[in-house]
């Protein structure tokens, strides 16, 4: 195929881009998530005007083949597949004790066996690795700090972590009192705090369903009793069944991805959040919001924390470094308002106080710039991965299974369709190597079966493509 068109052909010059662009995507010279060659370089190549080649770079995206990303340039989508959304299911009729430890206890064994291929585990920063950042960031604090980076920080974390965190929420227009917000170690034990300060045994936790697995053992561990919301594969939990449960039950508070759930990696766009937080407020219903993704979004801006639409001060606020910089510095932190002293109360009793060395580190490591640098880079990387795994499994799964559209994160949700079985295709899938994560463990009320949870947040291979080109081999025998 030669790079050139010529203004003797019947069509205008951009459709002949157009169709040079659909040609080359076509013969797997240019593949979803890969980004196309720049206005002037095309223009070079082809011998035409940038204008032209933007016009049919521009024409390619109103018709979703391609996507402009901001100060990036233009990159390949994988094609639409028809009702490729998950569907929505029915709304819970009763709260229900949770029994989930086994399989999860069996999930988590698989993701860290030796030279899997790790579907199974979401964990983004994988796929721009801050691990040498970091270790120069951390020599350099060693060599200031001495023998004071190895002490016992405070119990509600280190102050200058906290003013900067406290800093980047005025970016939101939220203001927080330094005595509001508590480090942690990770997001999970922000979670568990914010539980604690708000409910008791037998109360009732409204979730999101699917739900992540990790609060739902919480969820378990503490005694409460979980009530499954549906939830939007596109725009977050849906309004009207929360409306729904908040008159027929007595709900406690809810946990909700307010940015960008895992496992569906729905999107909840601002205007939503007021209504839940309005919502709830008005039924006087605590939010706890799992913000762990926010950071990771895909769209233009990012989703404001629905801690800024409160009012009655209902909002609490988790969040974490674990996806966005360092899953095993285990730093994370929760605006707790006016539950603040029972949060630190609860925080010196579970774990007295997080790391000072690895909150020391990701101080300098943000206040650097150096953060928001990789984390430009690993939302571009994560999206492109996003592009290229939708790809392969198009490639390799029946036309009918349905396929989430994350709109950020790096986790993806597939309907397999009700013939088949999620945990018989984990087993034999980790015969074959793979790591996949079964739907069963996101649900409470053993929904999801037929459904499982694949992690993009990876440096993309030819041995992931080559894993789901198996995994597609394996789905028949993982039929009921």
């Amino acid at each position: 195929m030669s790079l050139v068109v010529s203004k003797g052909n019947q069509d205008f010059l951009y459709q002949q881009v157009m169709q040079l662009v659909r040609e080359l995507s076509d013969q797997g010279t240019l593949l979803p998530g890969e980004k196309l060659p720049s206005l002037r370089k095309m223009a070079d190549k082809l011998t035409v005007s940038i204008p032209t080649v933007k016009l049919a770079y521009q024409t390619l995206e109103a018709q979703g083949l391609v996507e402009a990303r901001e100060k990036s340039g233009y990159f390949l989508k994988a094609a639409a597949v028809q009702l490729a959304r998950p569907k929505r299911i029915k709304l819970s009729r009763e709260p229900v004790s949770v029994n989930m430890q086994v399989l999860i206890e069996q999930v988590y064994d698989a993701i860290h066996k030796a030279d899997v291929v790790p579907f199974g585990i979401a964990n983004p920063v994988a796929a721009a690795p801050t691990d040498k950042m970091l270790a120069r960031t951390m020599r350099r604090v060693m060599s200031m700090a001495g023998s004071r980076a190895i002490n016992y920080g405070a119990i509600d974390g280190y102050a200058p972590l906290k003013k900067q965190l406290i800093h980047r929420y005025l970016d939101f227009g939220i203001g927080i009192d330094n005595q509001e917000l508590v480090i942690t170690n990770g997001a999970q034990e922000a979670l568990t705090i914010a539980l604690k300060c708000v409910a008791k045994v037998g109360d009732v936790i409204a979730i999101e369903s699917p739900c992540y697995f990790g609060i739902i053992e919480l969820i378990e561990s503490l005694g409460l009793k979980a009530l499954e919301i549906p939830l939007c594969p596109d725009d977050g939990i849906w309004l009207d069944d929360l409306t729904q449960a908040l008159s027929d039950h007595d709900i406690k508070a809810c946990v909700f991805s307010t940015s960008i759930n895992n496992p569906v990696g729905s999107f909840m766009p601002n205007h939503k959040r007021k209504q839940l937080v309005e919502l709830l407020e008005s039924h006087e219903v605590v939010l706890i919001e799992d913000d762990v993704y926010g950071d990771l979004y895909f769209g233009a801006e990012r989703g404001i924390p629905a801690q800024a639409y409160s009012k009655k001060g209902l909002v609490i606020t988790c969040a974490s470094f674990s996806k966005t910089a360092a899953p095993s510095y285990r730093v994370g932190w929760l605006i707790a308002g006016q539950f603040a002293p029972k949060a630190r109360r609860f925080k010196r009793a579970f774990s007295c106080s997080t790391s000072l060395i690895n909150q020391w580190t990701l101080y300098e490591f943000v206040a650097s710039g150096e953060y928001e640098r990789n984390l430009k880079l690993l939302r571009q990387k994560l999206r492109s991965n996003k592009e290229r795994m939708i790809w392969c499994l198009q490639q390799s799964l029946p036309t009918t299974v349905r396929i989430s559209d994350p709109q950020g994160g790096c986790v993806i949700w597939i309907d397999l369709g009700k013939d088949y079985d999620s945990i018989k295709l984990f087993h034999l899938a980790l015969d074959e190597g793979i790591s996949i994560t079964p739907g069963y463990i996101f649900s409470a009320t053993n929904k999801y079966r037929n459904c499982i949870r694949l992690s993009y947040g990876l440096p993309w291979s030819e041995r992931f493509e080559n894993a789901i080109v198996k995994l597609g081999e394996l789905l028949h025998l993982a039929k009921k």
